[in-house]
């Protein structure tokens, strides 16, 4: 069987639980301890992580209320192991399961499915096979509900594009300061492990810095994180065990970021759900409640000389004022904002929200400790303006993304040969006369249209610093305006003017700030505070956060 008919089966297991009051959330939270116990019985890891008496047999050989005081007891026991990433994976977990009989048919049913692949004729899955499986599971859960704000699923398209763009190489440190479900760490270690077959072709002492030094990912929910430290169990990938293993639980916006170990690559989607933060304890150059500007400078922090970077942020990362502005100042100033690519709406499991990729080296390539005038010049591609809306029905792939990925070039940090241009592309709404190209014409008019429908664009660093240093570059016509027929649908067109409305009211409080009209902006705060139902207090923290 293979893994996607795995994934259906496991997920169709649990339509039982709801009756039982297990909600979607919950579907995975339940699957992966059981996934984990099953795990090392397939793959014969059992004696190297689980201790006797509390295995996936001793569960499995119990019924109703005996099996389910055990696997209670079982969890107790597993989360103050000795094995410190086995202990750190079931701390303070409990099962939402409180009908015994539920319990049973999932283990029975679990131990009954083909764990075997017909192509290998019976041979057991690998660890990385389970750790695909398992992936495949943590997709499906973001896809059948609607994630929190700041929870949202990378698409694994995205993701698998960014990380081939940044050629991740054995002997890097690798980091997620937002790490989420790990699935950037996973995808570089996969490519990593493609370059080297399967890191045969290193050292044992770097076959060991690969599996316990070179990725470090951190975060903030402890629950997210111990889905994360399976994730990259399952595809071996063990971390530093004194720390817990590769995914720290704690917050990169206080002393937790800040001591970490310099790296040579960040890949990181940090979360973009509220622009304002309370949880920030740490002292950046920049003071700001936007936790999104925080992880910025994060990043530029973290990264050694000549380190490189590939970052999704949210739209009000590009355009904001103030702060913002001086932010992305320093920025361009200590790194070399090469590439911006501008992605579609939809990619995301929340409708309407409007992202980026910024990808930059810390430094230039000759002088990587340079810190002043790094930018030259900035390339957008817009993957945005008229290309379909993506969602369910509709999904975002890889293929949408080959003609970026093609006109970036081989080189991770930019430095490809690269060509304005690059119309026709799939996924767009409108009809590109193909037959006209840039070098057609030397004529400074024709050159003018053409660049004013081609995607792939440069600009340089004195047009953005004329923009007051705002990223937020748009050229394309937007003929969805006039067309109906393109239209998104009416979520997402509300979820934009929504989005829309936020980032004002945001830009315009920072103004009123800004002009000493402090009372009167935290009065404005205040009334929007009881025209939404919301907490004062937390509104006025955040408030004063600003100040």
């Amino acid at each position: 069987m293979n893994n996607n008919d795995l994934v259906g089966k496991l997920w169709k297991l649990c339509d039982n639980l709801r009756d039982g009051g297990v909600s979607y959330q919950n579907y995975v939270n339940e699957l992966a301890s059981l996934l984990f116990l099953k795990m090392c019985k397939e793959t014969g890891q059992e004696a190297d992580l689980l201790p006797e008496g509390f295995r996936w047999a001793d569960l499995h050989s119990k019924l109703g209320q005996e099996q389910h005081q055990f696997y209670r007891n079982m969890l107790v026991q597993l989360g103050a192991d000795q094995h410190a990433i086995v202990r750190a994976i079931f701390q303070n977990v409990n099962t939402t399961i409180t009908q015994p009989a539920q319990l049973t048919e999932l283990v029975s049913n679990m131990n009954d499915l083909d764990w075997y692949s017909e192509e290998t004729t019976g041979e057991a899955k690998s660890r990385d096979d389970f750790g695909d499986m398992y992936e495949g599971l943590l997709q499906k859960n973001a896809n059948e509900t609607k994630s929190g704000a700041g929870q949202y699923f990378t698409p694994r398209s995205l993701i698998s594009s960014i990380v081939t763009l940044m050629k991740p190489k054995a002997g890097e440190v690798i980091q997620d300061p937002a790490a989420g479900t790990a699935g950037f760490l996973i995808e570089a270690d996969k490519q990593i492990k493609r370059q080297t077959n399967d890191l045969d072709e290193l050292s044992e002492a770097e076959q060991d810095f690969q599996v316990k030094k070179a990725f470090i990912g951190i975060e903030l929910v402890p629950e997210t994180r111990r889905l994360a430290l399976m994730n990259c169990l399952l595809h071996d990938i063990e971390g530093d065990e004194d720390k817990g293993g590769v995914i720290r639980l704690g917050n990169s916006l206080s002393s937790d970021g800040e001591n970490l170990a310099k790296c040579d690559l960040v890949l990181t989607n940090p979360p973009f759900g509220s622009a304002a933060g309370t949880n920030i304890s740490r002292t950046f150059v920049h003071k700001t409640s936007n936790k999104q500007l925080c992880f910025m400078q994060h990043v530029v922090e973290t990264l050694k000389p000549g380190g490189r970077a590939a970052v999704v942020v949210p739209d009000n990362v590009l355009f904001e004022s103030g702060v913002g502005t001086r932010i992305r100042s320093d920025l361009m100033d200590k790194c070399n904002l090469h590439t911006i690519l501008r992605l579609p709406t939809g990619i995301f499991y929340a409708a309407g929200v409007k992202t980026n990729v910024l990808f930059f080296q810390k430094g230039t390539k000759d002088k990587p400790e340079q810190d002043k005038n790094c930018t030259k010049e900035t390339w957008v591609y817009d993957l945005r303006t008229n290309i379909q809306t993506f969602g369910k029905r509709s999904p975002f792939t890889e293929k949408h993304l080959e003609s970026f990925i093609e006109a970036y070039g081989i080189d991770p940090n930019g430095l490809s040969p690269r060509q304005e241009g690059i119309s026709g592309i799939l996924g767009c709404t409108t009809a590109v006369d193909e037959s006209k190209s840039i070098n057609e014409s030397s004529e400074k008019g024709s050159l003018e249209r053409l660049q004013s429908s081609a995607r792939w664009r440069k600009f340089s660093r004195q047009f953005i610093k004329d923009k007051d240093d705002s990223l937020d570059i748009s050229w394309l016509k937007d003929n969805s305006i006039n067309d109906t027929a393109n239209l998104p649908t009416p979520d997402v067109l509300a979820t934009e003017a929504m989005t829309e409305l936020t980032d004002a009211l945001r830009e315009m409080n920072q103004l009123m700030i800004d002009l000493g009209a402090i009372e009167q902006a935290e009065g404005q705060v205040m009334l929007l505070a009881e025209e939404f139902g919301l907490e004062k207090k937390s509104l006025l923290r955040t408030f004063n956060d600003k100040l």
